[in-house]
């Protein structure tokens, strides 16, 4: 009954230099992959003990199902995902906030949260355009002064926000006007600034936006799965179904799974190269050669699997090492963010922070965890990944006046000179 998926001549075993698959032939697996999970949905749905998970597991393929589609995209339907998550959790934690104090009619309140929340996106967004898409500012007149002056627009933005809520300031209410500006603030700084991360860490690669979310979705199923069939032990009072079995279990079972999806994903080029800006083409681009992550490696096994598997070297992607690190903080940390969440819910007597996705409550209930880990990867990538960016220094380069570039030309010429790396016809020229 179950299809096989049959690789052909162009997916994986793929050495860079040879040629790359094809993106409709990843999409082609993935939607078996999907046809199988749904068969399997089919098959436990007659037994009327898994009913209620029939109806939310049907759900969940087609959120996963939607993810794989908005994937095979491109980038720039990923961003908009993203800030189209970002401002329904915001409205999610800002409705909380307002059904609790609703009655005193706070003025302004929902406008003034509102308000921020665009002030914090141009912010942030800003900055991104004026670092990855140097090459598009520099040739439109008015992004060039929007780009030059961008920080000072946004403090007058905030600025003029934060004048609005003082005039706003009503004697009987002082101290719940604090506590909502309070809570406007805390709510953007969870959600908009993690969100801003997620989308740095897509520009790095969308590898390192697949695989992070991949993980927590993984762990999150697997959790549930050992804890429903072998849960006995309590795991923490906030979340009284959580389970050791179901947290011991998921980890491993994330790692694995992380190291798998992080090996089949490095031989693919779209999903490696680092997202950039075609200033010909005006439009996204994903090729390059691709890093030394990227690239196969041949590691020495300690003596002790050496004599267990019978192997001394194994052949492997350095990302798929950097899967294990992620999958473990996202089995192991990853959860906290739903912990967390469970307090505020606990805190303010809700089930879910909405009723958006029948059987799993708010958009805000389903990314608790994402956020942390996003957060994670992006210092992750910071710390232990990223050297520094060649494009990005040309930018800047290009920003400069002409005899600035020209004492950094003459810089750069004198430091390669004495290291021996300029032909000897350069040095001749000189």
């Amino acid at each position: 009954m179950f299809l096989t998926i049959k690789l052909g001549p162009c997916t994986p075993a793929v050495r860079w230099g040879e040629e790359s698959p094809r993106r409709h032939d990843l999409l082609y697996i993935l939607l078996l992959i999907l046809y199988n999970i749904l068969l399997i949905l089919v098959l436990i749905s007659n037994l009327h003990r898994w009913k209620n998970y029939w109806i939310r597991g049907v759900l969940s393929l087609a959120m996963i199902s939607g993810f794989f589609l908005i994937i095979y995209m491109g980038p720039i339907a990923l961003i908009l995902v993203v800030m189209s998550v970002q401002i329904k959790c915001f409205q999610e934690i800002i409705t909380i906030g307002y059904r609790v104090y609703h009655s005193y009619e706070l003025p302004w309140f929902r406008t003034l949260s509102w308000y921020f929340l665009i002030c914090v996106n141009y912010f942030f967004y800003g900055e991104t355009v004026a670092d990855y898409f140097g090459a598009l500012v520099q040739r439109e007149e008015p992004l060039q002064f929007l780009a030059r002056y961008h920080r000072f627009i946004s403090f007058a933005l905030y600025l003029a926000g934060f004048c609005m809520f003082v005039l706003s300031l009503v004697k009987k209410h002082y101290r719940l006007q604090f506590y909502m500006f309070a809570w406007t603030h805390v709510t953007l700084l969870i959600v908009v600034t993690q969100s801003h991360l997620v989308i740095q860490n897509l520009f790095e690669g969308m590898i390192w936006f697949i695989v992070p979310i991949s993980i927590v979705i993984c762990n999150d199923i697997m959790a549930y799965l050992f804890g429903f069939f072998f849960g006995r032990t309590p795991l923490i009072k906030l979340s009284p179904k959580k389970t050791w079995e179901g947290f011991i279990g998921g980890f491993f079972a994330t790692v694995v799974f992380g190291f798998i999806l992080a090996y089949l994903l490095s031989q693919f080029q779209y999903f490696v190269c680092p997202v950039g800006f075609n200033s010909e083409s005006n439009s996204f681009t994903v090729e390059c050669e691709p890093s030394d992550i990227f690239v196969m490696q041949e590691y020495t096994l300690p003596t002790v699997l050496q004599n267990t598997l019978r192997w001394k070297t194994v052949n492997l992607y350095p990302f798929a090492i950097h899967s294990i690190f992620l999958s473990s903080f996202g089995s192991l940390i990853g959860p906290f963010g739903g912990f967390f969440a469970s307090g505020f819910k606990r805190a303010f007597k809700i089930k879910d922070f909405a009723n958006t996705i029948p059987g799993h409550g708010g958009i805000m209930d389903r990314f608790d965890c994402q956020y942390l880990m996003a957060t994670f990867t992006h210092v992750y990538i910071a710390s232990f990944v990223r050297g520094p960016n060649p494009s990005k220094v040309l930018q800047q380069l290009l920003l400069l006046q002409p005899e600035q570039q020209l004492g950094i030309f003459h810089t750069l010429q004198s430091h390669l000179r004495d290291k021996g790396m300029l032909p000897p016809a350069a040095v001749q020229a000189e």
